[in-house]
């Protein structure tokens, strides 16, 4: 039966790049889960606090905006593979050696600064990915790749061990060394067995006699072929309310865990591992039939609302209450598998143009403007009261929801088929 499951149809037929990048996915994914459910309560041992963790969140989405603007102009100049290459190791393998030896806040400022540079690699990778793909196989490409990353957070607990036997901030400074080493592997496992895209050459060979000023001096054309299109608009209106979420979580839900609820440090993987069983239940139950990407607004509404009751139990949960935050991490598992795929999806078509790169770069310029103030909220929020953050997370899916509902109207985010003509009976 797996055999001819969709999910493993779509792998089987994967070649070239979009195999390769899809299948080296589990490197990254391993030693990330391993160190990123410990990045906030790490910091909160070297005396960081609620404010400084919002403010550094809010410095590297500041940061991003900069290099999301140059990535669009760096990848076709350099192409996609050398472009992934070279800051693949500036946006991880650097960070991972300044967190690893981090000592005050200072390193998690410079690390952060680093870290920002993977809009860069970002823009680049999904160029390698979808360029040479068949459309047909997109939400299926982007559902194998949190498969591969909910497979590698089955190896969170192991960190979670690590933290308690070792304490946290050995056992993390560790974890942050393993990555270095498993990352620097991934980057050049795929610069080995990947190649230029079609368009990526085209891009080069046009671009080789001008600079980086003058490709961004086009951005202008770029920026208004963006604000003119309905379902570029429509998809990033929907990246915005997930990457809020995705910044509030990522830095505040470790301090929730251990500040309000009460729980040690070293369960934090033991949640992160159910939650990622339960993605991966749903991703190959639900994700053979997210394929038509016509019919997204059934699953962007229960996935929203998903998100806001898992959201709402954090908020009012008490002390310790573990089955209530079994429901929350559950709920929030199965948001993730119908919103994720489906959002990344339809952002890559909406995204289909000879100027992929550069309307790329605007697009996550344009979302990361609108983000990243953001983290700073949920820090001052936290300050307040460590529950706030996720009830801002709350309003921001019930927008999601109504915002669901306005795109999905007809003939707004995607053009409804043209009429087949009637066959006359001979």
């Amino acid at each position: 039966m797996l055999r001819h499951h969709p999910l493993f149809e779509t792998l089987r037929e994967l070649k070239g790049n979009p195999r390769v990048t899809v299948l080296t996915e589990v490197m990254f994914g391993i030693p990330y889960n391993l160190f990123a459910p410990f990045a906030s309560v790490y910091m909160l041992a070297f005396g960081v606090t609620d404010q400084q963790i919002g403010s550094i969140a809010s410095l590297g989405l500041v940061v991003q905006i900069f290099s999301a603007l140059l990535s669009g102009a760096i990848v076709d100049k350099f192409g996609r593979r050398l472009t992934l290459l070279v800051c693949d190791l500036l946006c991880w393998s650097v960070p991972c050696l300044i967190w690893a030896f981090a000592q005050d806040v200072r390193y998690f400022i410079a690390a952060a600064v680093m870290n920002s540079l993977w809009r860069i690699s970002h823009t680049a990778w999904t160029c390698l990915m979808v360029e040479d793909a068949e459309e047909r196989h997109l939400v299926h490409i982007w559902t194998w790749i949190m498969i591969f990353a909910v497979c590698s957070a089955f190896f969170a607990p192991l960190g979670g061990w690590f933290v308690e036997r070792f304490g946290l901030i050995p056992a993390v400074r560790g974890l942050f060394i393993f990555g270095l080493i498993v990352l620097t592997a991934k980057f050049v496992v795929l610069y080995i067995y990947s190649h230029e895209t079609v368009r990526g050459l085209q891009r080069m060979e046009e671009t080789r006699h001008r600079s980086l000023v003058s490709l961004l001096g086009e951005y202008r054309s770029v920026f208004n072929q963006l604000l003119h299109s309905k379902p570029i608009l429509a998809a990033l209106s929907l990246m915005v309310i997930t990457n809020i979420y995705i910044t509030v979580s990522n830095n505040f839900w470790g301090v929730l865990f251990t500040g309000k609820l009460g729980f040690a440090s070293s369960q934090i993987s033991t949640y992160v591992a159910v939650r990622s069983i339960v993605m991966m239940f749903c991703f190959f139950v639900i994700g053979p039939r997210l394929t038509n990407l016509r019919s997204f607004r059934l699953p962007l509404w229960v996935g929203f609302a998903a998100f806001l009751l898992s959201q709402l139990l954090l908020v009012v949960m008490p002390p310790q209450a573990i089955l209530m935050l079994v429901v929350s991490v559950v709920l929030e598992a199965v948001a993730s598998a119908l919103v994720s795929p489906m959002t990344e999806s339809l952002l890559a078509v909406s995204l289909e143009s000879a100027e992929r790169a550069r309307v790329s770069a605007m697009v996550y310029v344009a979302l990361i403007l609108l983000i990243s103030p953001f983290g700073w909220i949920a820090g001052q929020l936290s300050a307040l009261d460590r529950a706030l953050p996720f009830a801002l997370n709350m309003t921001l899916f019930a927008i999601g929801i109504l915002l669901v509902w306005f795109i999905g109207r007809p003939n707004f985010l995607i053009a409804a088929p043209p009429p087949q003509p009637i066959q006359q009976e001979g």
